[in-house]
């Protein structure tokens, strides 16, 4: 056995209600005099409470999905321009990737109060989109110095909201058991964010303002994030990032809905892999497990729902051929994209991408 796992400086904290005074305190430990909150509109109330009597000086609300260079361009010379010594990031990833857009060129230190369960407080991954391309990438500096976890912030998501993200902390658990450069660490951590994420998101969808299905959600965003961090970007993610970029298509939603089909595709011939995955839902087979979470759950079933053009399939296939991983468990060809689209497209079963392959190389 041969693996690399490198792990990440960073203060987390999970608290139900102590958002404020642990941001507080931060902000104090760090002996911040200038500090530039980022946070959507629709979250400018919860920033400015928790955020009360600290000393800001910019609170910046121009927050879009998928991240624009031109948006990050007019944050990063705003930040300049009022002399930030520290970024407080309050809501979902497109926040926290706002952030780490202005660091990635500042420099400047980020302390993240995540309200969704996107997961991206705990990765040190950057995207930009340009047009109709996104671009990510690593770097150290982007990765949120302190991440301040606080259930009770996340009730007002609504339902909805909250089982599309939940699962997309799921594919970051699933992606990274064949990503390129999994390890058992990551292998470990992914399982344990299975189960917790399985056990969460039912919690939620029961009872919306109880915190512990939450705190559930949360805690498997973190593990989540972290086995991504270490194991890299697989197919599933690739996948994701083009079409998301590509069709302005809802983050969170594209990953619920893309899930199903990668897990078929690669689950099929990455046994071992498979058999960690059912093994976490508490299923037969890793494909029944989601299924059944699926069903508990009412996830999003079609990329049509999501705004997904089906003439676009074609299209969309060639374009995500050269991001393939190398590595990927299953070889990938365009036409094996060309069937994975169509069938999530329409929200077809996907075990129609199921099939008996030579195993040429099998995640450890």
């Amino acid at each position: 056995m041969a693996f690399l796992y490198e792990s990440h400086r960073q203060r987390v904290l999970l608290q139900s209600g102590g958002a404020a005074q642990a941001l507080a305190h931060e902000v104090q430990r760090r002996g911040a005099q200038r500090v530039m909150v980022i946070a959507a509109g629709t979250q400018a109330p919860t920033a400015a409470q928790i955020t009360a009597g600290l000393p800001v000086v910019l609170r910046w609300d121009e927050v879009v999905m998928h991240v624009p260079l031109q948006v990050a361009q007019r944050a990063r010379a705003a930040a300049g321009a009022c002399d930030a010594d520290l970024l407080i990031s309050v809501g979902g990833g497109s926040s926290t990737g706002l952030a780490k857009a202005v660091a990635l060129s500042t420099g400047l230190p980020i302390v993240s109060v995540p309200t969704t369960y996107a997961g991206s407080e705990a990765t040190n991954v950057w995207g930009l989109t340009e047009g109709a391309s996104k671009t990510t990438g690593v770097a150290e500096v982007v990765l949120p110095q302190c991440v301040i976890y606080d259930a009770s912030l996340t009730t007002s998501l609504p339902v909805a909201t909250s089982v599309a993200s939940g699962l997309n902390a799921l594919a970051h658990c699933i992606d990274s058991m064949w990503a390129p450069n999994r390890n058992p660490v990551a292998d470990a951590l992914a399982a344990e964010g299975i189960a917790a994420i399985t056990a969460g998101l039912p919690e939620i969808v029961a009872d919306p303002a109880g915190l512990r299905g939450r705190e559930r959600a949360l805690t498997a965003a973190y593990l989540a994030a972290v086995a991504f961090a270490s194991a890299g970007s697989g197919l599933h993610h690739k996948i994701c990032h083009v079409l998301g970029g590509r069709y302005n298509l809802p983050h969170a939603q594209t990953h619920a809905v893309i899930l199903p089909y990668v897990l078929a595709f690669n689950g099929s011939v990455a046994h071992g892999a498979e058999r960690r995955i059912a093994g976490a839902l508490g299923a037969g087979s890793a494909l029944a497990g989601i299924a059944a979470l699926y069903e508990a759950l009412d996830a999003p079933r079609a990329l049509r729902q999501l705004g997904f053009p089906p003439d676009a399939v074609a299209e969309a296939a060639a374009a995500l051929l050269p991001f393939v991983p190398p590595s990927n468990p299953r070889p990938v060809t365009v036409e094996d994209l060309r069937r994975l689209l169509a069938a999530a497209c329409e929200g077809a079963d996907p075990g129609v991408l199921q099939e008996t392959v030579t195993i040429t190389r099998e995640p450890r």
